[in-house]
């Protein structure tokens, strides 16, 4: 009896000891590879993190995700992390998404990535050394990030079985040598970022390829662009000693004993200049004894010189006549204007001047916004066109029957309608427009109290000029029946022209625009007349007269989404939940266009339903882009403060006067709480613990149940539950509190494009 109690009593001690050692429900080969990368990172402070042991799943570690008893993803962007990433990476079974983004993790790039990684971001760190050659294991990547590190050497030839990535990105490294032949297997790829390296050779490889979003900015890149990349929406070259003619005919002038000297770096000849205009000719190897300088090669080399020398001489005689040509003609055209002894700027200042004025530039010198997500409403891709060419036609529609409300306070107002500007009599049927091509001019003095020159600035302008007279007739001198509503810059009113195109006119409030010189002002107007997006509304053009300033847009139907979440029971019932996460998608492009697209990032500091509009297909429209200098140049109590604050769309960092990119990525998670819950963002007319949208909800958003209770009941139960989890999964990581911890906008989107 004795023995058999002290079996048991041995048999308990072995379970007491062991216990520590047990890793739960987390897959042992995670947990010891979750564990190696910790001690490899220089064990940070990091939520329930701990080198040995330990449940990652069961316990919530910080960054973690599971499915079962699987890590599925890490996502530790931003959280300063140190150290090296060593070869224990390779031991997660079943990683999908690995983000170690934005941190200070050196050292090389392991070699052994999980096979079963789809998206890897290790953007701005300090890995250094080359990508490794094994990437060409890694068949299901979609994403690859390897943006601003320290990376050289050259591409390596790996990308061969990579047909399902769709974005790769290797800018701001030092990369070298010519892009790989493996990247033309590259048959999904629509996003290739390679800007800010030392990459040379040629694009060749790039022109079959599914692109739309192409950018290879400073560089050594040479030879002639293949003309299929020409056609890429935004497609981005500047920095490179291309020869951007047409591309060349066989080369019947060049004997054919002379051959480009091969560059170091870039290997043997291939029948182009291996380094653009760095290279060389040299003579060929003589062999087996032939005497090179013949007669006949002498006379071929003297002739395709005297030909080459005609054919210069003629080009330049044609070039010294166009420019004469030029010449007079633009002394003709001067005369014409300046005929009476004014300037040009003195001539539009008259009175006899049309009811609005177009200032075209030539679109070589408009310094535009580094482009590179365009896309048509509907597109699965995500690269924004920023053709100007493109206008969209929401704004050649019958002027709507419904009249939208004011959802915002404090009107505010530019007394249009007491200027002593009288219209043009009789009023003209169609507009006049008067087109100068002229030199930036900077408006240099002021005429009186409230009227500045009608010079230009130095920026260059592609926007029509209106008159406050122009405006006033069409609007009714801003008549009520056109009111549309008021925002936190001023009143927005529709305007119908002689032709029935529909215009919407934002009066800006002296409260904006009194902090603004004229110069600033229209280098403002130049700032957001370069933004092309399918989902931002267009600036269509602009006054500044009288000391008074209006920005003229596209005008949108269906008015905006608080309307139709909030007011129009129409237009609500048409918001069917796949509706609902397109217009999420469409906001989503927005701000990824102005965050990622644009050099600098814009952040908008606005983000609400009150400024996302709808067009006739219920596409969405995100107004008041690239105005936020208006509002952080007022007070803060007027404008980034009270009225931001208390309609519960502003990230917590606000208050402590700190605005990111992720302060929209904050307000955008409002928005999808707004689409899913049909609720306002703060609402006074609820309990006291309901009024604020995000505090109310953020608790119930990984209850399943709960969050079924939450679905606006609008949409009568027709959508799929597995749809609203992983919406909400989203909106939760975008109003974390700390920025930190929210995604990029770029992971949104593309988590969005999943559902549709």
């Amino acid at each position: 009896m004795g023995f058999v109690s002290w079996g048991i009593v041995r048999v308990g001690l072995l379970l007491v000891l062991t216990l520590p050692f047990s890793t739960g429900d987390t897959d042992p080969r995670d947990v010891s590879a979750i564990n190696s990368l910790y001690t490899s990172l220089g064990s940070p402070p990091l939520l329930g993190w701990i080198p040995a042991g330990g449940d990652p799943c069961g316990e919530g570690w910080q960054g973690v995700s599971c499915v079962f008893s699987n890590i599925t993803e890490l996502r530790l962007s931003g959280l300063n992390l140190g150290g090296i990433l060593d070869e224990g990476i390779g031991g997660f079974e079943s990683i999908l998404i690995m983000d170690l983004s934005h941190n200070q993790i050196g050292g090389s790039i392991p070699s052994n990535i999980p096979l079963t990684i789809r998206n890897l971001f290790l953007s701005g760190n300090q890995f250094n050394g080359s990508i490794p050659v094994t990437l060409s294991a890694l068949t299901q990547l979609t994403q690859l990030f390897l943006d601003d590190n320290r990376l050289s050497d050259n591409i390596p030839d790996s990308f061969q079985e990579l047909r399902s990535l769709v974005d790769l990105d290797l800018s701001g490294n030092n990369l070298t040598g010519q892009l790989p032949s493996s990247f033309g297997n590259l048959s999904s790829l629509t996003t290739l970022h390679l800007q800010n390296n030392k990459i040379s050779g040629v694009l060749d490889v790039l022109q079959d390829l599914p692109l739309s979003d192409l950018n290879v900015e400073n560089n050594v890149l040479s030879g002639p662009i293949p003309p299929k990349l020409l056609n890429i929406p935004n497609f981005r070259k500047d920095g490179n000693p291309f020869n951007t003619t047409i591309l060349p005919s066989p080369p019947l002038a060049l004997p054919p004993f002379i051959a480009w000297a091969p560059s170091p770096l870039h290997g043997p000849p291939r029948g182009r200049p291996a380094d653009g205009p760095s290279s060389s000719l040299v003579l060929p190897q003589l062999s087996k004894g032939r005497v090179f300088w013949t007669n006949k090669r002498v006379i071929v080399i003297a002739a395709a010189g005297i030909i080459t020398l005609i054919v210069l001489g003629v080009l330049l005689l044609l070039v010294l006549r166009c420019f004469r040509r030029n010449k007079d003609s633009n002394k003709h055209g001067a005369n014409a204007y300046n005929s009476s002894g004014k300037k040009l700027n003195q001539i539009q200042k008259s009175s006899s001047r049309p009811a609005y004025q177009t200032e075209k530039v030539d679109k070589a010198t408009v310094t535009r916004p580094m482009d590179g997500y365009g896309l048509e409403s509907g597109d699965t891709g995500i690269s924004p066109n920023l053709q100007d060419e493109q206008l969209l036609d929401a704004n050649t529609r019958p002027a709507s029957s419904r009249h939208q409300k004011n959802h915002e306070t404090n009107k505010g107002g530019l007394d249009v309608k007491s200027l002593s500007v009288r219209p043009p009599l009789p009023p003209p049927l169609l507009p006049t427009v008067e087109e100068a091509s002229v030199s930036p001019i900077i408006p240099t003095e002021v005429n009186g109290p409230g009227r500045s020159s009608r010079g230009r600035d130095s920026c260059s302008l592609d926007v029509t000029a209106f008159t406050i007279a122009s405006l006033q007739q069409y609007t009714n001198s801003f008549g009520e029946e056109n009111f549309i509503g008021e925002g936190m810059l001023g009143g927005v009113y529709r305007a119908e022209l002689p032709d029935g195109k529909l215009l919407a006119i934002k009066k800006l409030d002296t409260r904006a625009s009194r902090w603004k010189t004229d110069a600033e002002f229209l280098q403002l107007i130049s700032t957001i007349s370069k933004l092309r997006h399918p989902n931002i509304v267009e600036l269509v053009g602009y006054c500044n007269e009288h000391g008074q300033r209006l920005l003229v847009y596209q005008y949108c139907r269906n008015g905006t989404l608080y309307d139709a979440l909030h007011i129009d029971d129409e237009m609500h019932k048409k918001l069917s939940w796949n509706a609902r996460v397109r217009v999420a998608l469409g906001v989503a492009r927005a701000i990824q266009y102005l965050h990622e697209a644009c050099q600098p990032p814009i952040m908008h500091k606005n983000i609400k339903s009150v400024n996302i509009l709808l067009d006739d297909k219920l596409a969405v429209r995100v107004s008041e882009c690239g105005l936020a200098p208006l509002l952080s140049s007022g007070s803060t109590s007027e404008f980034s403060g009270s009225l931001f604050v208390s309609y519960g769309y502003a990230a917590p960092e606000i208050e402590f006067g700190s605005y990111t990119c992720q302060s929209d990525v904050y307000s955008l998670g409002v928005v999808m709480l707004e689409l899913l819950t049909g609720r306002e963002s703060f609402d006074r007319s609820r309990p006291l613990g309901e009024q604020f949208l995000v505090r109310w909800a953020i608790q119930q958003l990984h209850d399943i149940d709960a969050l079924v209770r939450m679905v606006d009941i609008t949409l009568n139960g027709v959508y799929p539950v597995k749809s609203l989890s992983r919406f909400a999964d989203i909106i939760s990581r975008c109003v974390q509190s700390e920025p930190g911890f929210r995604p990029p906008i770029s992971e949104i989107v593309q988590d969005l494009l999943q559902m549709i």
